[in-house]
């Protein structure tokens, strides 16, 4: 069974999802600035002004009044921010050993044709799963495809398995030693 809406039951459930939408929208702004203020409270100390205490002359007993300070115009309350503290080490400052950073220019290794000469002569999982990510992202960004489209893909992400297992993809990979020697490899010398 089929139903069909009138032209103005449309409109007005157009209206309804519409204005749903829009208070979905306003909940969540809501509850983000609900979290954001019991953030800030926790963090901030404001200084609340302080209030003298001044003796009444008119009564006999030692009952005091309690006058606010006069408030100064244009002027915001005083914002202090808690210092954070660390915990210091238990351990004697002479068992405790600090390390330069090692100062290293990045050179690159060259090769004579196609020789893997740092890493392994396969293309790791890592390096395979960054390949396909970014070209996948390219693909549904718009970008043109470096092979035929096969009838079985239906996503970026097969398509850029598929281009990979090409190699028609014009990406190369630098392997970094710690030294600071490193390789540019291009896909097709990896198996």
């Amino acid at each position: 069974m089929r139903y069909s809406l009138a032209p103005a039951a449309l409109k007005n459930s157009q209206h309804l999802i519409i204005y749903l939408l829009s208070f979905g929208a306003f909940l969540v702004a809501k509850d983000s600035s609900q979290r954001t203020s019991k953030i800030r409270s926790k963090t901030v100390k404001r200084t609340q002004p302080t209030k003298k205490t001044i003796p009444d002359s008119g009564t006999s007993t030692s009952v005091k009044k309690i006058a606010p300070e006069p408030e100064a115009k244009n002027e915001n309350p005083k914002i202090q921010l808690e210092e954070p503290t660390f915990a210091k080490s238990t351990r004697p400052i002479e068992e405790v050993v600090t390390y330069d950073e090692p100062d290293f220019l990045l050179m690159e290794i060259s090769s004579d044709g196609p020789q893997v000469l740092i890493g392994p002569r396969t293309i790791t999982r890592f390096e395979k799963a960054r390949i396909i990510g970014a070209r996948s992202l390219q693909l549904s960004l718009g970008a043109p495809s470096f092979i035929i489209v096969p009838t079985h893909v239906k996503d970026s992400v097969s398509l850029a398995t598929a281009e990979l297992l090409a190699r028609s993809l014009p990406i190369s990979i630098r392997r970094v030693l710690p030294n600071g020697l490193y390789q540019d490899i291009q896909i097709d010398w990896l198996k």
